[in-house]
């Protein structure tokens, strides 16, 4: 059935749940929707570290980073 299943995975982009005695055993699912659910994790990840970074207090001024943006990027304006 690898066909059948492969045609609805890409037609429906739902994953699909493979068991083994009737457990839920792994998850099946085209790349597309992979990649799409990598991004996602990818960007969760870093808003965590800056959702910590600004509770910890390690924050500073708009003005102070574009500073010292301008100034790393040999940005004259």
């Amino acid at each position: 059935k690898t066909k059948e299943i492969l045609n609805h995975l890409h037609r429906t982009q739902r994953p699909v749940v493979l068991t083994v005695n009737g457990k839920a055993d792994a998850v099946l699912m085209d790349t597309k929707t992979y990649e799409k659910h990598l991004r996602a994790s990818n960007m969760m990840r870093l808003l965590i570290q800056a959702e910590e970074d600004v509770a910890a207090g390690h924050t500073r001024s708009m003005r102070s980073f574009l500073k010292e943006f301008k100034h790393a990027r040999k940005i004259s304006r």
